[in-house]
C-alpha cells in the first residue's frame, strides 16, 4: 500500500509537549521530531488507528525520505491498530526502522501478528541509534 493510501485525514492530540529548540513539533498531533548522533527520532504520544494515523505517517515518511535510519520512540502510544502496523512495515521498507519501548499493547500486537520478526525493537533511544 502507498504512503498516501495508509493514512485517514484526521487526527485527535493527546499530548502536549515542549520541544527543545533542536526539535521539531508536528503541528495539531502528538508527534516529536528530533535529531540525535546524526539520526532522526520520531516521537509518537496517544492512539494510533485509521483515523488518528496521518501526522505521523507523515513524519515516518518525510524522515524515511530524508535520512537513511529513523527511530520510532513508542513509549508513549496507547493505542496502535492495523493502519499502525502498516505503517511500520512502509517505513521499515523504505529505511532502517528502529522501534523503541513500544508500551505493553503495542509490544502484544507486534507479537500476535508476527510484526515483531519483521521490525528491530529496542529498549532506549540510545540503544536504537547504536545499532
Amino acid at each position: 500500500m502507498p504512503w498516501d493510501e495508509a493514512a485517514a485525514p484526521t487526527l485527535t492530540s493527546h499530548a502536549a509537549h515542549t520541544p527543545l529548540p533542536s526539535q521539531r513539533t508536528v503541528p495539531g498531533s502528538s508527534v516529536l521530531e528530533y535529531e540525535t548522533r546524526g539520526i532522526w527520532v520520531v516521537a509518537a504520544r496517544g492512539a494510533y488507528d485509521m483515523d488518528s494515523i496521518t501526522p505521523l505517517a507523515d513524519a515516518l515518511r518525510s524522515a524515511a525520505q530524508k535520512h537513511p535510519k529513523v527511530i520510532l520512540d513508542a513509549s508513549g502510544i496507547t493505542f496502535a491498530d492495523s493502519a499502525f502496523l502498516n505503517l511500520l512495515i512502509l517505513t521499515h521498507q523504505a529505511a532502517t526502522l528502529r522501534v523503541v519501548a513500544p508500551s505493553p499493547q503495542v509490544r502484544r500486537l507486534c507479537e500476535i501478528t508476527g510484526v515483531d520478526s519483521l521490525l528491530q525493537i529496542r529498549d532506549t533511544v540510545d540503544d536504537a541509534a547504536r545499532s
